[in-house]
Order: structure tokens, then sequence, then C-alpha cells
């Protein structure tokens, strides 16, 4: 659904403003917030149904502009190689970049591989390594998904969508929303500022607990985390999912 609105540049020519946009822009006609809820409602229910047997995931965040000759590319794509091996289905945002290198490096030794991709106005393709792509238009239930099927987490370098990634997910292991899911963040350097900043600035300042530190293990060792992923998932939550019952087609499974 969109709504035309006149253009400033041309007063006498409407222009398309896309429904999310203006479902963000404060109150509406109670009939378009109805149609939206509506909308926003199925797009879950299409997302519980489409993951519900893929299986124990890691989802894997990181930057979609990094191209195949950038070192975190290679770092991405050994990571889920070796996570794959060990039995995890990879997830990504499906997209470019680091997500791309995570679903290929499953790929390459016949792991799954899932996208839960992002419909943007600059049009993010799926990337060609995924296995099952599902596409959505809210954020936010794109966040859910990538969080509800996961065991674990690895974070590589990334802008503005990876650090909101990371710090929701970590917002959620704090306030024990979700308890105990190995959290990776590779790439050192990288994130040294930030790590710098969380103890001498925040933990300082009390704005959050020395303990939450621990919440995460950092490292550029592929081995390292497939391990701490490996030793914490494996035997607190095993590689079954979910009660064992029989795909339903009509149900879009």
């Amino acid at each position: 659904m969109t709504v035309p609105t006149p253009d400033p540049a041309t007063p006498d020519k409407p222009q398309t403003v896309p429904a999310e946009l203006q479902f963000l822009e404060g109150p509406q006609s109670r009939l378009f917030e109805a149609v939206r809820a509506w909308k926003i409602l199925v797009e879950f229910i299409r997302g519980f149904r489409r993951l519900h047997f893929v299986g124990p995931c890691v989802t894997i965040f990181g930057s979609a502009r990094f191209k195949e000759d950038n070192p975190y590319y290679g770092m991405a794509r050994e990571t889920a190689r070796r996570l794959a091996l060990s039995g995890f289905t990879i997830m990504t945002g499906g997209g470019p970049g680091i997500m791309e290198a995570a679903n290929r490096g499953a790929r390459d030794v016949k792991g799954r591989s899932i996208g839960c991709n992002i419909i943007l106005p600059m049009e993010q393709a799926p990337n060609p390594y995924i296995d099952r792509c599902i596409e959505f238009r809210y954020f936010f239930v794109r966040k859910v998904m990538l969080v509800k099927y996961s065991y674990a987490f690895v974070v590589l370098p990334g802008g503005y969508g990876t650090m909101d990634e990371l710090f929701e997910t970590l917002t959620l292991i704090q306030t024990r929303k979700i308890h105990d899911f190995p959290m990776v963040l590779m790439g050192r350097s990288y994130w040294q500022p930030m790590l710098d900043f969380l103890r001498d600035r925040m933990v300082r300042d009390g704005t959050i607990d020395a303990e939450d530190l621990d919440r995460f293990v950092v490292t550029d060792d592929p081995a390292e985390a497939t391990k701490v992923i490996s030793e914490v998932a494996l035997p607190k939550f095993g590689l079954g999912y979910g009660t064992r019952v029989r795909r339903r087609w009509f149900l879009g499974e």
C-alpha cells in the first residue's frame, strides 16, 4: 500500500510514500493501522512456519559492504564452514558481504544455509548461497526471526545495522529474555575501541556491570569461535529442535 504525497519540487506531481514509512510517522487512520497490524501478524506467522524445521541455528551478523578480498569475509566463511561441520544451520540476513561469506561457508561443506532478507528501497538482493530465503518488510520482524531460531550468535565488523543487532541481542541476554546463549565477537582490532569504551566508561559510570563484559567472547580464530559455541550450545540445547512433528505444506512449512 502506498500513499501519494506532493513533491516539494513539483507540487502538482504526486509522489509515492511507502506504507511502511507512513506507518512510523505517527498516528494514522484506524483502518490504515488495522490493516498494517494484520500485515505484520501475517509476516510473523509466515516466518514462524518457514523456519520451524530449520534445525539448531547460529546467526552470523556483519557488514553487507565487505567484498570477497576482505579478511573479514574469509573469517566469516571459515567460521561458518566449521560451525556447519559441527551440525549447526547457518542463518544470516541473507544479503552480500559478511552474510554472503557465512552462507557460502555453509554451502562449502553442504551445510544448511538460511537467509532472512530485508526488502529495502536499494533492493538488497539475496546472495546465491542460501538454501532457503525468507523476505521481510519489517526490520523488527526479521530481527525476531534471527534471534528466535538461534542457539548462538557470531558478530563480525559492521555498521549501524550490525551494532543494532549486537546490542539488541546483548540486551536480551542481559535481561534474561534469552538464557546463556553464546555470543562471539570476531575481529578483535575492530571491536577494541568499543570494548575500551564499555570497560573504561560504561562500567566506570555504572551504566553496565563488570559482569556484563563476560557475556561475550572476543576472538580472531574461527576454530576458537566454533569451540566456544559447541561447548556451550551442544550440551545445553542439544542438536534436536522442537517437537518431532511432520511438516504441513498447507502451513507453508
